[in-house]
């Protein structure tokens, strides 16, 4: 379903339009009818302030969902934001998921099942929501992971042969393409970039386990360094947010050129995927240029700063990355929205951006219509051997 009242043209849009996409990292979406306070929660990485008069539609998300996501249910172009709550509110919550999760014509859906403050789609009730013909692959999240772990019991020097067991076992049975931390938002990235030893795991664990009781957040260096190179070992692609994100984020330890050292460690072990990257996606860009496995999307951004803005976001991406590193994402969660609104805006900013340089003879048509194809699809398939894996059958 087209959105864009006036879209540009040319083949690169044409073929950005008519290819079905990658997500290669995501979460699910919310499967209850939602307050209006819930929804303008669920639309920005910030709080709610309620008596300040600042609501997250007059933002510009909730700008770009008025514009681009209206019509998807039946509304004019910048609908006012009670009425499009009303609308949505009218054909509940298996509809509208419905009705965004197909409008983003997502082939393949990669599933980040470790954020469950709401009852979200499982990968396989996603990919139903897409329309049935998609397929959907987990993501496992390292710290929820290991969180688990210490939850059910466990002693200080059992704790690492344990993870390593759950994860292993996680990856065995699961279907999972990759594994993602969130070191970001636990530690920041400026650790000391070496293997921990197995006594100073233990050591710990222990602190950990007597502070919280073996139930608490996962924030130790020492156990955050250890889950990287538990990554590592497992030796499946590991997924890193890094840049943006909610309050928790110390947006100055989470430059990802801060793992450089760790990287010159690990380099050519795993593939790492820098996730949402802004405002570092030129060093995340960098990093992907030096090290050979090193990838980026500018996932989660590009709905924030919707189609208006995307263009300029992909090119600084863009500007040095060797062209088979970059990947698309949406990481939607919580609204179905995200999943129209990200699609739309990576097709229309890269297609610009393509296109212009064609015109300008920068570029050649097949060339673009490669880099376009890679970006969207192939480079995600070609990194988590998707065709070579078995899509999530059921919950």
């Amino acid at each position: 379903m087209s959105t864009a009242s006036h879209p540009a043209s040319g083949p690169v849009h044409e073929a950005l339009a008519g290819l079905s996409l990658v997500d290669h990292h995501c979460h699910g979406v919310v499967t209850t009818d939602l307050s209006a306070e819930r929804y303008e929660s669920l639309i920005t990485e910030g709080d709610l302030w309620p008596d300040s008069g600042i609501s997250s539609f007059d933002s510009p998300v909730g700008v770009a969902v008025r514009r681009h996501c209206a019509p998807v249910l039946d509304l004019p172009r910048h609908a006012p934001a009670t009425e499009y709550l009303a609308r949505r509110a009218e054909l509940g919550w298996r509809e509208v998921n419905r009705r965004f999760v197909a409008a983003a014509d997502t082939g393949v859906f990669c599933v980040d099942t470790g954020y469950t403050p709401d009852r979200v789609t499982t990968p396989a009730e996603l990919a139903d929501a897409a329309g049935g013909t998609a397929q959907a692959y987990e993501v496992v999240r390292l710290e929820s992971l290991a969180e688990a772990v210490a939850a059910r019991g466990v002693e200080p020097d059992e704790y690492a042969l344990r993870f390593r067991s759950a994860l292993q076992e996680a990856v065995d049975q699961r279907g999972v393409v990759a594994v993602k931390s969130v070191a970001a938002y636990r530690t920041g990235f400026d650790l000391d970039p070496s293997r921990p030893s197995d006594a100073e795991v233990t050591a710990a664990a222990r602190r950990w386990f007597e502070t919280a009781d073996g139930r608490g957040r996962l924030d130790d260096p020492v156990l955050v360094r250890h889950l990287l190179w538990t990554a590592v070992d497992l030796g499946r692609p590991l997924q890193l947010h890094t840049g943006f994100g909610d309050s928790d984020i110390r947006m100055h330890r989470v430059d990802p050129t801060h793992l450089t050292d760790w990287l010159h460690l690990t380099s050519g072990t795993i593939p790492v995927l820098l996730l949402h990257c802004w405002p570092y996606q030129r060093q995340a860009a960098y990093l992907a240029t030096v090290f050979e496995r090193v990838y980026l999307d500018v996932g989660l951004t590009l709905h924030h700063v919707g189609p208006a803005r995307a263009r300029a976001i992909l090119e600084e991406a863009l500007e040095i990355t060797p062209f088979r590193k970059l990947l698309y994402s949406s990481d939607a969660y919580g609204v179905a929205e995200f999943y129209q609104l990200g699609a739309l805006a990576f097709r229309q900013g890269l297609a610009a951006l393509l296109q212009d340089r064609v015109n300008a003879d920068e570029l050649s048509l097949p060339d673009a219509l490669r880099i376009a194809t890679w970006t969207g699809r192939d480079n995600a398939r070609r990194v988590y051997g998707i065709t070579e894996m078995p899509a999530v059958s059921g919950p």
